[in-house]
């Protein structure tokens, strides 16, 4: 109900309907609204770390454990459209409420404490450019997946073009793949320079 009326706009009794329980029955599990929203709050945050778990193993490539984590932020599913959404309403309505702010900003700082471990880590495996600071790499890339995120579920950036954008992005703050840059140089190979393209022989180049 959040990712359809907004934090401001949610009324206990509609949600009550909507759950098919009494009003009453609200109040006795979650105490009041600031309980309400405080549950919510943590549903969504363990729903996030469900849809983008990544069955990369981090120990052996932290750079593909990381890319992958933030990718799945963005997928055509319900769920991840639906805590998107939810995600980005709290994250405005912050602005105006202490606690919401309070919430947000603990579930920010562990989002960007386990992407600045697995840039730790892909620095000690040599697939992140070593001269990049974690810490702040950490924070710019997961504010950028905050802001291709509401692009894309408000309508103005479509999934494919949010994706790449994401993409390029992670090889512009943690420099090139070690693996793409390995898979370049073989195409480069002189035997990879030798085959012919496509069926059709080089021609000299005219003066």
């Amino acid at each position: 109900m959040i990712a359809r009326r907004g934090v401001r706009g949610l009324r206990v009794d509609e949600l009550a309907a909507e759950a098919g329980v009494s009003i009453g029955l609200v109040y006795y599990h979650f105490g009041n609204r600031a309980g309400l929203m405080q549950r919510t709050w943590e549903f969504i945050n363990e729903r996030a770390e469900q849809y983008t778990k990544s069955a990369i193993d981090p120990a052996v490539d932290p750079r593909g454990h990381l890319e992958e984590m933030l990718l799945r932020e963005l997928q055509d599913e319900p769920d991840v459209v639906e805590n998107s959404t939810a995600w980005g309403e709290y994250r405005a309505s912050a602005v105006f409420d202490a606690e919401l702010g309070r919430q947000l900003r603990e579930a920010t700082a562990g989002w960007v404490r386990d992407a600045d471990d697995l840039i730790r880590a892909g620095q000690k495996t040599g697939d992140i450019d070593p001269h990049v600071v974690p810490a702040d790499a950490a924070e710019r890339l997961t504010a950028l997946v905050e802001g291709i995120s509401e692009r894309w579920v408000s309508g103005s950036l479509p999934l494919a073009r949010a994706r790449a954008l994401l993409r390029s992005a992670i090889a512009l703050e943690l420099g090139a793949d070690r693996r793409t840059v390995q898979a370049g140089s073989e195409a480069r190979s002189p035997a990879a320079r030798a085959r012919p393209h496509d069926g059709v022989t080089p021609q000299p180049p005219r003066r």
